[in-house]
């Protein structure tokens, strides 16, 4: 599976200024449940938006500036995806999607973890301003899902190019650079976070 890696820069990044306190969802409310193929399409729909949000940054460096929806190959990579056990979505109460998270084992192009890890394998949050913090918020999710099954150590990669805003949010969440690296030329970063130090304080 290969979804481009760990997915946009979750909506953490977005313009204080353009939000509304009346219209920020309360990230603590959100439910987080396993995902199934039938949330594939609202998955889709937030790979659309920050697609779009990407072509009109000028990042189609990415993935590229096709929406994912006008790709047969994708709709099918996110309907199986969503399918996996590791798979997890948070919507509102009124069952609105707003991210999604999938955990697993590494990915076949990265090195091999030296004690037992969760891999963060896919992080997507909408552009909707209302879900503001929701990268952090799942995140968070993963290093309770870690600490649950024992395990002390996270990794992840993401897009290492453009302005590296994407590195720069997985290190505010508390990961640390491994390696530099490229996927068919595609720059990547591998990023790693222990909770042993966290968990201690």
């Amino acid at each position: 599976m290969h979804l481009g890696h760990a997915g946009s820069v979750p909506s953490d990044s977005v313009n204080e200024g353009v939000m509304k306190v009346m219209d920020v969802v309360d990230i603590e409310q959100l439910v987080i449940r396993r995902a199934t193929v039938l949330d594939a399409p609202a998955v889709l729909k937030v790979f659309d938006e920050v697609m779009a949000w990407f072509v009109q940054m000028g990042n189609e460096g990415q993935w590229g500036c096709e929406p994912w929806s006008a790709s047969p190959r994708r709709i099918q990579l996110l309907e199986d995806t969503c399918a996996l056990p590791g798979a997890w979505v948070a919507e509102d109460k009124r069952g609105h999607l707003f991210g999604a998270l999938v955990l697993g084992e590494a990915q076949p192009y990265v090195s091999p973890a030296t004690e037992p890890e969760i891999y963060v394998r896919v992080l997507v949050a909408s552009r909707d301003v209302r879900a503001r913090g929701i990268g952090r918020r799942l995140l968070a999710f993963a290093d309770n899902r870690a600490r649950a099954a024992g395990v002390q150590s996270l990794r992840v990669d993401c897009y290492g190019g453009g302005t590296g805003a994407l590195v720069r949010f997985y290190e505010s969440c508390g990961y640390e650079r491994i390696a530099a690296f490229s996927v068919d030329g595609w720059p990547c970063q591998l990023l790693g976070r222990s909770l042993k130090a966290t968990d201690a304080s």
